[in-house]
């Protein structure tokens, strides 16, 4: 098959997992579909391949989608494996764990989520409580993991450490974690983030700082992590025969996925890495786009609703923008190769996420690639040096008290938090950058220039691209540079924007996700906050809002009575404030706050003279009526 073929392929497999048509889930249909894939194979038709194979995807689908629906029984106990290590989530203690052969999202309050905190994947929890269906919403979301039900626990009985490879890798990450025992909170999270994937202990500002500025994949594992993994055997594999090799390889392939925990981006690069590896033995080298297809192939086909996952489909697409792209970007963009190069690539994956970022989020930010351009050089050695350092430090950092291992620990890892610390700096000032966002209509205009320029400049004439690429990236952010009104724009669940001549409220009612807040307001491209209402007072507003306060401090802060946020002004029933052209009309105090925000001609009109009529030109708050 030629490259091309195996792109259809992929295709035609990935088609055939999202359509998940019932029809193909009956054994007869998945038998035909299996001889007309084998038949194709044999007498080397593709055609008949990618429809056997599509038919065979859209079976397997049908028949999981199938199978995801809560058990029978209401109330469960028992002996449960962790699938995903537990994190916490608004207050509860969340992972995924398999029931009686199904998985399920367990949640757990109070002293059951404290026994569940320091646990890890693999590790198997006796556990009892009680089954239901999932909330609206989260099936589609968590359908790549397999879970079709919710499991509220309220007790945790004990646990036992699980299978070998389990062990092994818990051990692992316990190891590489405790060498950073001498880390701020933060810059340990980010190291976790970056070694093993793990982003569970991130702040909310550190994890919207990434996800702002476009780096964000950073602290997924991904082919990278792979193959330095793989470099770091390459001794031994180098004195073993072609099948030694080969045989280790994928060894170490099984390994760090136990210790990655087998996420949809570890899957895409453990696919290819085999896949490669299996080419090189056989003597048959393959181009990195067929190794992508087939490999994408070969994981729908054993688990078809990984075409579900937004991770999964990142990677494959950030991998197959830079298979198509980088090189013919890196060769006409003038300058040094180095930096060419860097640049080449960065664009080519940009491009291959543009198409699934975009309406998942609506928008890109334009800071993105400069960001990537600075964080990118240290993320390589930042990955390498945090996993060869971080046993040895990890080892020393458990010597006993007044041995001097804490010390050996940080000296070995002084490299990291330099590393770490120039990444993270990178993230929190491009995050904040007014550069504006990218969206759908901003893409469609870039890419036709870009189409229209190369065929117009000819073959050897490709700079040009590069030129008329950038001119076009920056016309089409310019509209993003202004930002137009907004009336009420839900920014999240339970939380709205108002934005008119500079002035800019928000109102919090009953939001739970900080993150969600906070990537809200970068959605909407908001650089500053003059007004914050929080309508409800207790512990869960404030952990809501906090981060939002800490981001944007805005300039009136007002919160009900009963609230604990400092600096909050407590409102009171008919009390206006004006911040530019906006107008803020206090409507009840009780059992919640709520404010009317209108503009200030229709709040006058309505509500008489509790607004000042005369409102400063500036986006100042003005004193309360």
């Amino acid at each position: 098959m030629s490259d091309l073929a195996t792109v259809v392929l992929a295709l035609a497999a990935a088609a055939g997992a999202w359509t998940a048509m019932p029809a193909t889930a009956t054994p007869l249909a998945l038998l035909v579909a299996g001889l007309v894939a084998s038949g194709g194979l044999v007498l080397r038709r593709s055609a008949m391949l990618c429809f056997g194979v599509a038919l065979a995807t859209s079976g397997l689908a049908a028949r999981s989608w199938a199978g995801l629906h809560p058990p029978a029984q209401q109330t469960w106990s028992g002996v449960a494996t962790l699938v995903t290590d537990p994190a916490r989530v608004s207050g509860a203690m969340g992972a995924v764990v398999r029931v009686d052969g199904k998985r399920v999202q367990a949640w757990a309050r109070g002293q059951a989520a404290g026994d569940l905190a320091d646990r890890l994947a693999g590790e198997r929890v006796r556990l009892a409580g009680r089954f239901g269906p999932l909330p609206p919403g989260a099936g589609g979301r968590l359908a790549y993991r397999h879970v079709g039900a919710q499991l509220t626990v309220e007790r945790v009985d004990g646990w036992s450490p699980g299978t070998p490879p389990s062990r092994w890798a818990n051990g692992i990450r316990r190891t590489l974690l405790a060498g950073t025992s001498s880390f701020p909170t933060d810059r340990r999270a980010l190291f976790a983030g970056f070694v093993l994937g793990d982003g569970r202990d991130e702040s909310v500002e550190v994890a919207d700082d990434f996800r702002a500025s476009g780096l964000t994949h950073l602290l997924v594992v991904s082919g990278e992590n792979v193959a330095f993994v793989l470099g770091l055997f390459a001794p031994l594999m180098r004195r073993l025969g072609l099948r030694g090799r080969l045989v280790l390889g994928l060894a170490v392939l099984g390994l760090f996925g136990v210790l990655t925990r087998w996420e949809p981006s570890v899957l895409r690069a453990e696919a290819m890495a085999a896949l490669a590896m299996v080419a090189s033995t056989l003597g048959r080298p393959v181009s990195g786009l067929r190794v992508l297809a087939l490999a994408v192939t070969g994981l729908l086909l054993v688990d078809p609703l990984l075409i579900t996952s937004l991770g999964f489909g990142l990677s494959v697409g950030a991998c197959a923008g830079i298979a198509l792209l980088s090189a013919p970007l890196t060769s006409a963009i003038p300058g040094p190769r180095s930096v060419a190069s860097a640049l080449g690539v960065s664009m080519a994956a940009q491009a291959g996420v543009a198409p699934l970022l975009v309406p998942a989020f609506g928008s890109i930010p334009v800071v993105t690639l400069p960001a990537n351009l600075l964080a990118l050089p240290a993320a390589g050695p930042l990955t390498a040096w945090g996993m060869a350092a971080g046993i040895p430090a990890g080892i020393a950092a458990r010597l006993p008290p007044g041995t001097g291992g804490g010390v050996m620990a940080a000296l070995a890892h002084l490299p990291t938090r330099v590393l770490l610390a120039w990444v993270a700096t990178v993230a929190r000032h491009a995050a904040g950058a007014p550069l504006g966002r990218l969206t759908t209509a901003h893409l469609v205009v870039l890419a036709a220039a870009l189409g229209a320029t190369g065929l117009l400049a000819g073959h050897h004439r490709r700079r040009w691209m590069a030129v008329a690429g950038a001119a076009v990236a920056l016309s089409a952010a310019v509209p993003a540079l202004a930002p137009g009104p907004v009336d009420g724009r839900a920014l999240a669940t339970g939380a709205s924007l108002w934005r008119r001549g500079g002035a800019t409220v928000v109102v919090v009612d009953g939001a739970r996700r900080a993150g969600d807040l906070l990537a809200g307001l970068h959605a909407a491209d908001v650089r500053r906050v003059d007004v914050v209402v929080v309508c409800r007072p207790g512990p869960g507003a404030v952990a809501v809002v906090a981060p939002l306060l800490h981001r944007f401090p805005p300039r009136l802060l007002l919160a009900p009575a009963g609230s604990t946020l400092a600096g909050a002004v407590v409102a009171t029933a008919g009390q206006s404030f004006g911040v530019g052209p906006l107008a803020l009309t206090v409507d009840a105090v009780d059992p919640r706050l709520v404010v009317r925000v209108t503009q200030v001609g229709q709040v006058a009109a309505a509500a008489g003279p509790a607004v000042p009529p005369a409102v400063p030109p500036s986006p100042g708050v003005a004193a309360p009526g």
